[in-house]
């Protein structure tokens, strides 16, 4: 894939850290949707979620997942990228962990931060109106936290 200059700047903009890179995106104005996919470099090794070894962290294989980051100005905006499963000596086959999200969470951690510092000064159906994503979610995220 080719490396465009609005890639290294999404990139940065999300403080993306080898291995991963922003490859695509897809900008609608008339959908008010921005989608950025992420993807790592071929060849990457990750540690082992569970014990932290690093040296069999070869990708097994890859699921497909996408999060609700903050908006890019008034724009919805999407990561959608393929999360390696790697094969641990130890462990077995274990999915690795995103520097972006928290696992088992459709939202970034910059997405859950905003809710975290909304809900102290509003209500939940108030920041669901605002965020555009259903209060059950919401509350999802607050009794992780809390």
């Amino acid at each position: 894939m080719e490396c465009r200059l609005e890639h290294t700047l999404f990139s940065l903009a999300l403080d993306l850290a080898k291995p991963w890179q922003v490859v695509d995106l897809k900008f609608s104005k008339e959908e008010g949707w921005l989608d950025l996919w992420l993807d790592f470099v071929k060849g990457a090794k990750f540690p082992c979620p569970s014990c932290g070894e690093t040296q069999e962290g070869e990708v097994h294989d890859t699921l497909e997942r996408t999060w609700r980051h903050l908006n890019f100005f008034q724009y919805e905006t999407y990561l959608h990228a393929r999360v390696p499963r790697i094969r641990c000596g130890k462990c077995g086959i274990k999915q690795v962990d995103v520097p972006w999200a928290r696992p088992g969470s459709g939202f970034t951690l910059l997405f859950e931060l905003l809710i975290l510092s909304l809900s102290r000064k509003m209500s939940v159906a108030a920041v669901a109106e605002l965020t555009d994503e259903p209060a059950n979610r919401l509350w999802r995220i607050l009794k992780h936290y809390v």
